[in-house]
């Protein structure tokens, strides 16, 4: 058992040069608790996402760590030139000495593509087509491609990854048809979602998974789930209420403001949160136990954190971080 941290950066109630400085010095203790990976959420123009450029909040994470590795959890596809987010994950896989991962997706939230004049009922087709491309720039020393949407004709890829074949690829996994286009391509991933909607899903990946890899060993199969730990539940579940409600705010704010439905829609409240499966918060035994429980139902091998969210103090963050990683991550392993 591996432990992770997604992290949306949603907007707190620091100044935002200060919210930077206390999110890269939470990251350093994340790399000094021996976390595996940082994985980080792209959000446009919405209070749910203080990182809009993945890319460039992570090159600054890879000048403050050494080992932590790090990526996306998703790049939004439909929103970028393919030849510019190639030669992006070049140089954020040479900066960082190899340690980066990326996960692509199609987009979650509708209006955040109409703002960037994409069609929502295209993001799917120009993902996998994009996706393909995107496979075959970081592998190919020139790129050919012909498809609906982007041609290309020999173009030179100057800036290899430094990992090969590339990064790793992770995937978000939000129902059994998507854990079986994550099987196929052999992608790691992360899912967020209910336990019920765990186990069909995560069942439909270890099956497709056999059928075309064999006894190649699974790759990582991520539960993600928001933490907060305290001495005691009470003291945990003030914090969290407290801090969910305004994570909510920000969740919900593009929705509420274009009158759209919510795709993968989250409780109002903290308590319903946990209720659902999709979040904790107690003290280490409270913690541990609840998550014991749901890595033994749905078989998963990867325990992905959300530690900070919503107006938690990066003070509530390091003291809750420090009760995982020496109270409960312990009785994981």
């Amino acid at each position: 058992m591996e432990f992770g941290v997604f992290d949306h950066l949603d907007r707190g109630d620091l100044p935002l040069k200060d919210y930077y400085e206390s999110r890269l010095q939470l990251i350093e203790a994340y790399e000094r608790a021996g976390f595996y990976c940082y994985h980080i959420a792209e959000h446009h123009a919405t209070p749910l996402g203080m990182a809009p450029s993945p890319s460039v909040f992570l090159a600054a994470v890879a000048q403050r760590t050494t080992r932590l590795r790090f990526g996306t959890l998703v790049y939004a596809l439909p929103l970028y030139h393919p030849l510019r987010l190639i030669e992006e994950i070049c140089m954020l896989d040479q900066l960082s000495g190899g340690r980066l991962d990326v996960g692509f997706g199609r987009g979650s939230s509708p209006a955040e593509l109409v703002y960037y004049g994409t069609e929502p009922d295209s993001a799917q087709a120009i993902y996998e087509e994009s996706l393909e491309l995107i496979t075959r720039g970081l592998t190919e020393k020139r790129l050919t491609f012909a498809g609906p949407t982007y041609r290309f004709d020999d173009v030179p890829m100057e800036i290899p990854p430094l990992q090969q074949p590339h990064p790793p690829i992770w995937y978000g996994v939000h129902s059994p048809e998507s854990a079986e286009r994550a099987a196929r391509r052999g992608l790691s991933t992360v899912s967020l979602d209910p336990v019920d909607m765990i186990v069909e899903s995560a069942g439909k990946f270890r099956e497709v998974w056999r059928e075309v890899h064999g006894a190649r060993p699974l790759p990582k199969m991520g539960l993600g789930r928001f933490i907060v730990v305290a001495q005691t539940d009470g003291l945990a579940m003030d914090m969290a209420r407290r801090a969910y409600l305004r994570w909510h705010e920000s969740f919900t704010f593009l929705f509420r403001l274009n009158n759209r439905t919510i795709r993968y829609p989250r409780p109002p409240s903290f308590d319903e949160l946990m209720a659902v499966g999709q979040g904790v918060a107690g003290s280490p035994d409270t913690v541990a136990q609840y998550l014991r429980n749901q890595l033994d139902t749905t078989g998963l091998n990867y325990l992905v954190g959300q530690f900070a969210f919503g107006d938690l103090t990066p003070a509530e963050t390091h003291a809750s971080l420090d009760l995982f990683t020496g109270a409960v991550a312990p009785r994981l392993h």
